[in-house]
């Protein structure tokens, strides 16, 4: 794949909370790429995957117009652009493919200490200020609710104390922003996290095979991030209960201890976190010489 248009295109946020999160996990999909301090696109060098660093609310809009193959982006941006896209052509502006397991925030209302409102119904007639004013203007229409939007870039949680607005409704991670402007949290329209979009246009096919390729990386690596490799010595007659308390687990391999008729030797995979209590359940069960292992890489 010599051709420069052969070569997949991946927009990612170029500074932010979802940079370095994104770039690790290309690079944990086996991507290396070379890119100068000051260079805004870093080159695949062994794989044809070039990665865009570009402003968060860009990334919809270059994938849209197949400027991009791929893109990652909050949850938060990308339905913000898709609505507003969909007010523009009726026609799906790209295609969300998997959500990923980081950037995780919510998109909730909040309303100042002190006053009256309460809850979303109490917004009739009110002004609601937002940096997602598509995202509000559609959850107000879906339930029937009148109330203007004031579009409000940064700083949405100043709004009310400056007479701009009787509420907001803005990003929330941890809720600390909201208590130190004087704001309860609300109701939760949107919960957020990062996606990957691919283009609406169909791509050639040494371009589908790589992006397929490099899509079944990320769903390896998304599987190994909580995969444990679990082996113990159990009981045969046990074996039943002890496959039971394994998380997340498909078949587990039991294998002939030398020497022993009565004990096997079980090795699994388990693809959800294995806690200090899910140990203590298998060693009640008669398990014994637990070992849990780390998973490097994982293809299902």
């Amino acid at each position: 794949m010599s051709d420069k248009t052969a070569r997949i295109k991946v927009a990612i946020q170029k500074s932010g909370r979802l940079t370095e999160q994104s770039l690790d996990l290309l690079q944990r999909c086996g991507l290396k790429y070379t890119k100068g301090p000051d260079q805004l696109i870093a080159f695949g060098e062994n794989m044809p995957v070039d990665v865009l660093l570009v402003r968060d609310d860009d990334i919809p809009g270059l994938v849209r117009d197949d400027v991009c193959d791929l893109g990652i982006a909050g949850l938060n941006i990308v339905e913000e652009k898709r609505l507003h896209f969909l007010e523009q052509e009726p026609a799906e502006p790209f295609r969300i493919i998997r959500a990923l397991d980081y950037g995780q925030c919510r998109l909730a209302f909040a309303y100042p200490d002190g006053s009256p409102l309460r809850t979303v119904a109490d917004l009739a007639g009110r002004r609601i200020a937002t940096s997602y004013p598509s995202i509000v203007r559609d959850y107000l229409r879906r339930q029937n609710l009148s109330a203007t939007v004031v579009e409000f870039s940064g700083a949405v949680e100043i709004a009310p104390s400056l007479g701009r607005a009787d509420a907001i409704c803005d990003l929330v991670s941890t809720g600390a922003t909201l208590v130190a402007n004087k704001l309860r949290e609300g109701e939760t329209i949107l919960e957020s996290r990062a996606v990957i979009l691919q283009t609406p246009v169909e791509v050639p096919p040494e371009k589908a095979d790589w992006i397929n390729r490099l899509l079944q990386r990320v769903e390896g690596v998304m599987q190994v991030r909580e995969s444990k490799y679990i082996m113990m010595h159990a009981p045969k007659a046990a074996l039943a209960k002890i496959a039971a308390l394994l998380p997340g687990s498909e078949a587990p391999t039991v294998l002939p201890l030398d020497g022993r008729d009565d004990l096997v030797a079980v090795h699994v995979v388990c693809r959800e976190n294995v806690f200090w209590e899910t140990l203590e359940s298998l060693k009640a069960a008669g398990a014994t010489s637990l070992l849990v292992l780390p998973v490097e890489k994982m293809l299902a």
